[in-house]
């Protein structure tokens, strides 16, 4: 693939955001978030706000990098917010795995942070091969289209707008901007475990395609997840407001939908919840509730369950 100077990349989240304003960035110490701020700084974005969430997975070294990023924002004059939490012990707790605790929690951390410092969006380092393995893990998980849409460039979480201005860059270009710029960062010993399902699309999935399809195999995904992002952000803006209520979906007006749009209600509603890591089944037999007849229950993640009673569907 053909690859730009260290740099030098294009990008159109930035299109809206003016470097004058103020924003959080999610600093974890690695080289990617390392990488994005430095960036980020030399192009004028001097009100930075410096996040890290510490998880409590990685004992000193996770509290090393904690360090790392606060010295690393104070050499820069910029703010520097730390939250933290034991996220294993919260993952256990939730009947959640590890990852998705952990992304539940600084998520949550970098909502409180922008409520308190009045900020609207937030800086985050995902970047093009963080982008085939997400839709690659997906894949494989049996999420539905909105799961294969992958990351966006810009997205919502709540009032909270996150973006990516780094998804088209791919690592080897990361890796030639930390050595034009003699960039120091910390390192993550297990990025390489292949316990985790990312590693292993990450380690040993990605390099199998690659030597079956060859190289350009990363932007053929890429490209698919790219283009299934934007589709997915035209049909979340065709769902309907004002279908459900905190607790209830209308079995009447939900079902009236085209099923298409079913599916991203239920979605909607089940997230709002704190419902989180949907299959495509899970989704699947909530809109089957909608048709009537048995079940009238269905089992969800995390001990809850759905269920049609008066016309309504709700959550137990």
């Amino acid at each position: 693939m053909k690859q730009k100077p260290s740099g030098e990349w294009r990008t159109e989240a930035l299109a809206d955001l003016p470097n004058d304003s103020r924003y959080l960035i999610g600093v974890s110490g690695g080289r990617d978030s390392v990488v994005l701020l430095h960036w980020l700084l030399a192009r004028g974005y001097r009100k930075l706000i410096v996040c890290h969430f510490e998880h409590g997975l990685r004992g000193r070294a996770g509290k090393a990098d904690a360090r790392f990023v606060g010295r690393l924002a104070a050499r820069h004059e910029l703010s520097f917010e730390l939250g933290s939490a034991n996220v294993a012990t919260l993952a256990a707790r939730r009947k959640q795995s590890i990852e998705t605790a952990a992304r539940h929690e600084r998520l949550a951390f970098f909502q409180k942070v922008a409520r308190r410092r009045r900020c609207l969006a937030i800086f985050l380092a995902h970047h093009a091969d963080d982008q085939v393995e997400t839709f690659l893990l997906n894949l494989f998980r049996g999420a539905g289209g909105r799961g294969l849409g992958g990351m966006r460039p810009s997205s919502n979480f709540g009032s909270l707008q996150i973006v990516r201005p780094l998804l088209g860059v791919w690592r080897s270009q990361i890796d030639s901007y930390v050595r034009s710029h003699g960039l120091e960062f910390r390192d993550d010993p297990t990025n390489e475990k292949l316990e985790a399902r990312r590693n292993r699309i990450r380690h040993k999935i990605v390099p199998w395609l690659e030597k079956q399809f060859g190289r350009n195999i990363r932007k053929t995904i890429w490209r698919t997840a790219s283009l299934r992002a934007e589709e997915e952000g035209y049909l979340e803006s065709q769902v309907p407001t004002g279908l459900t209520t905190e607790t209830e979906l209308s079995v009447k007006k939900v079902g009236a939908l085209p099923v298409a749009l079913q599916r991203r209600t239920i979605h909607r509603w089940l997230s709002q919840e704190g419902i989180v890591d949907l299959a495509f089944d899970d989704i699947e037999n909530v809109r089957l509730l909608f048709a009537g007849g048995s079940p009238a229950k269905i089992n969800l993640p995390r001990d809850r369950h759905a269920r049609r009673r008066a016309g309504k569907i709700f959550l137990e």
